[in-house]
């Protein structure tokens, strides 16, 4: 009996067919290398992208007490902005740098009393020898490398001119934002079918909800971190209460990592300045509050604006954290908040389509 003969089955692309999938590949590649090169632009407009939602209440606000003109109620909400900032400013600035130069002049005191072994460092010198550690590694390194001392200065002046550019290039851009924001938004929506308009419509609005809910819960949890350190520092005696109480509510804006960079300034100052036990105090006050505030206070004020579970949360954070440091950890949530109502949305169409595919 004959084996059956296997027919050999050919598969042909048409040359055009072969052009377009090289396209879509090189026009990948070039997306992904403009991206890499441009991440920090890219970054400048989320930021500014942001603060335009958070200022956007208050354009609204302006518009319904009176001011029709988007425009002016645009520049009136974005000064008032400014001016708030240069007030805290004005009010933290001379306290910070007041607190700078007097730690500068005890510093030459604190290191003198760390090497002799005296004082409360000293016993880091006597008890584990610190310093002679240090020497050792200092005495280890290759002079070399220390060279490039006029490279770091560079380095540093060029970083502070990109920050200042930085700082120009938001605020306008979160200005045009608020201005053009709403009227290019209307004309995507023009550009839709009557049903899809409605759909994302509802969408838009969710996600401006979700934005809006997390920078409320971002300044409710720097509010409430602030005013907790400030008291608490206030009653145990610390100098300077109120600034640390600002920079502890600053800090806090970072999530998980904010509150424990806190706790480590705050409990230094406390213990360079005041006797130990008020320092242990002090640590073991930030730390209680600061486990309250990443597993209670910080999933419940998310989970009831952002509409996030607690997990939800927390894993986000930690997801945008190790992707972006601390700018993806600040953008993570209102990006997970994002995620879901899109989710949703799209569960929600699916089982409209289902329902009118089986009417």
């Amino acid at each position: 009996m004959l084996a059956p003969v296997l027919e050999e089955r050919v598969i042909r692309f048409r040359p055009r067919t072969i052009l377009i999938v090289i396209g879509i590949v090189l026009a990948i590649v070039v997306l992904i290398e403009v991206l890499v090169n441009a991440r920090q632009v890219l970054t400048w407009i989320l930021i500014a992208a942001f603060l335009a939602l958070a200022l956007n209440p208050l354009v609204d606000l302006f518009q319904r007490r009176g001011v029709r003109r988007r425009a002016v109620a645009s520049a009136l909400a974005f000064l008032s902005a400014v001016a708030v900032l240069a007030a805290l400013g004005g009010t933290l600035i001379p306290l910070l740098v007041e607190e700078i130069n007097e730690f500068a002049q005890a510093l030459p005191g604190y290191v003198g009393d760390l090497v002799e072994g005296r004082g409360r460092l000293g016993f880091l010198q006597t008890e584990y020898g610190l310093v002679d550690r240090v020497e050792d590694a200092v005495g280890g390194l290759d002079l070399g490398r220390l060279a490039g001392v006029s490279g770091a200065a560079v380095a540093v002046t060029r970083s502070i001119i990109t920050a200042i550019v930085a700082v120009i290039t938001i605020a306008f851009l979160t200005f045009f934002m608020l201005l053009e924001g709403p009227g290019l938004i209307e004309r995507a929506y023009a550009l839709m079918s009557p049903t899809a308009e409605v759909r994302w419509r509802r969408v838009g609005r969710d996600i401006y909800r979700t934005v809006g809910g997390y920078v409320t819960g971002a300044l409710t949890i720097a509010f409430i971190a602030g005013v907790f350190a400030s008291v608490l520092l206030g009653i145990l005696g610390i100098p300077y209460a109120l600034a640390l109480g600002v920079l502890a509510g600053l800090l806090s804006l970072v999530p998980l990592a904010g509150a424990t960079i806190a706790v480590v300034i705050l409990t230094t100052i406390a213990f360079l300045t005041a006797s130990v036990p008020v320092a242990i105090a002090v640590l073991v006050a930030l730390v209680i509050y600061q486990q309250l505030e990443n597993h209670v206070l910080y999933p419940l004020v998310y989970s009831r604006t952002v509409e996030l579970s607690p997990l939800a949360i927390l894993v986000a954070v930690l997801i945008g954290a190790s992707l972006g440091g601390i700018l993806g950890a600040l953008a993570a949530i209102p990006v997970a908040g994002t995620i879901q109502v899109l989710l949703r949305d799209w569960l929600r169409h699916r089982q409209e389509v289902g329902a009118t595919e089986l009417a």
